[in-house]
């Protein structure tokens, strides 16, 4: 079974990788050239662990095109996965996915037998059998049943742990257009998962509305344990590990996305969390919990920034310790760590900053630059305040004499990587979610 894979990103060209690994013969194909150069060179287009890995040791079986209609017509099974962007009213647009039906469609005019297209990008719901099969079908001439299969069939997968996502998955989600279709797609997850998943079979808006209904309730324990972290600030003994272990211990509630820090960013939870709310006020139907959600999120910021200001000396220089939205990847979309940058620098204060993958990401999504340091230890010595956003595990070993100094620096730790054993005897170490240190609440 030959696969196509419509779109080369941060998704897409690990995607193919994957399967190719498998042993499926995979054509990527994208708009992009550089994308497409890179796959044939051997060289993997996006920064993801373990990409370059399983791209460079499948060369054989893996070739990107930019000809889009012919990797269809060379190919059994299609997946498209490019972006759908927000739009104002914050639900997702499909006009890339609808493009992208027109390749599809002249590609599957090539030819005469079964081919089965899936939708890998997240969409609406009443996306995939509206408006994406109206365009799949206008465009290849052909009706969804006996030649053409469809299916709906999103990733639930995190930035910077793709790989191991896509081999390791929690479930397979599949909204199918009929069996033979589902059937065909169950088979190549068969083969490619190095787990034994779950696998739900489903129609379209209820595998829609599940793709987006997960990273909503995801998203929901986060701001539950923040909402927990936050009192635990304010709470003289409390702390939010302790807590939230022991709520997690509760087996109708689990462990997993349980831990009090600060906000969630990146491409997929707050956009997911926006458009299920506006989804729901659309059909009428009560939107209040994934609103409060999203409200709680969006003050993680303004908490952090808070504890910053109660301890920032005059004139001083905060350094802020990541800028991804999350470790093992480059990305700063909605990054708690650049927005408490931008706001510091809007209200007047230095800041200089460090994130080992990030730098150049973050500097380029700026209105105004912060000072970017060239190690975490360089950040530490440059800053008057620091405050560690990111949970990258190397910042536990900046060395204590970088934290030492007259008067005592203080550090706003919002995932308490750092000991207090080791930075305690040289600077005031405060653990956000921790309601005492040596006497002082986290927020004052």
């Amino acid at each position: 079974m030959k696969i196509s894979v419509i779109g080369l990103g941060k998704l897409g060209a690990p995607l193919a990788a994957v399967f190719a690994s498998k042993g499926f013969p995979v054509i990527g194909t994208d708009l992009n050239s550089t994308l497409v150069e890179a796959i044939d060179a051997g060289r993997t287009p996006v920064d993801e662990p373990r990409l370059q890995e399983l791209i460079g040791e499948n060369r054989e079986r893996l070739r990107a095109t930019m000809d889009g209609a012919a990797a269809v017509a060379d190919t059994d099974v299609t997946f498209v996965i490019v972006p759908t962007p927000s739009g104002e009213d914050g639900r997702f647009t499909n006009r890339f996915v609808v493009d992208a039906m027109q390749m599809v469609g002249a590609g599957l005019r090539r030819k005469t037998s079964y081919h089965v297209v899936v939708i890998t990008s997240t969409v609406m719901p009443g996306s995939t059998g509206g408006e994406i099969r109206a365009a799949l079908e206008v465009h290849s001439g052909r009706r969804v049943g006996k030649t053409l299969g469809l299916c709906y069939n999103p990733e639930f997968i995190a930035l910077g742990t793709v790989v191991r996502d896509m081999l390791s998955p929690d479930m397979i989600l599949i909204g199918e257009s009929d069996a033979r279709a589902g059937d065909i797609l169950e088979r190549i997850y068969e083969r490619s998962c190095e787990n034994r998943p779950a696998i739900r079979r489903m129609n379209f808006v209820n595998a829609e509305l599940t793709k987006i209904a997960v990273n909503t309730y995801v998203t929901t324990k986060i701001s539950y344990a923040n909402m927990l972290a936050d009192i635990c600030d304010r709470l003289p003994g409390a702390d939010v590990d302790v807590v939230t272990q022991a709520v997690g211990s509760d087996s109708r509630v689990g462990a997993r996305y349980l831990r009090g820090a600060i906000g969630y960013g990146g491409p997929c939870f707050p956009r997911d969390n926006v458009a299920f709310a506006s989804l729901a006020r659309s059909l009428g139907a009560r939107a209040e919990l994934a609103e409060a959600t999203d409200t709680l999120n969006q003050y993680q910021v303004d908490r952090v920034l808070g504890a910053v200001q109660a301890r920032l000396p005059d004139k001083g220089t905060v350094g802020i310790l990541g800028l991804a939205y999350k470790p093992d990847t480059s990305v700063v979309e909605e990054s708690q760590g650049l927005m408490l940058a931008a706001r510091l620098i809007e209200e007047g204060h230095p800041v200089v900053a460090f994130d080992p993958k990030a730098r150049d990401t973050a500097l380029a999504a700026m209105v105004k630059p912060f000072a970017p340091a060239a190690s975490a230890e360089e950040c530490v010595r440059r800053a008057s305040l620091v405050v560690v956003t990111t949970a990258w595990p190397e910042f536990r070993a900046i060395p204590a004499e970088a934290f030492a100094r007259s008067p005592r620096l203080t550090v706003i730790d919002c995932w308490r990587l750092l000991s207090h054993e080791e930075i305690g005897p040289v600077a005031d170490l405060v653990h956000l979610g921790r309601g005492a240190v040596d006497g002082r609440i986290a927020l004052v």
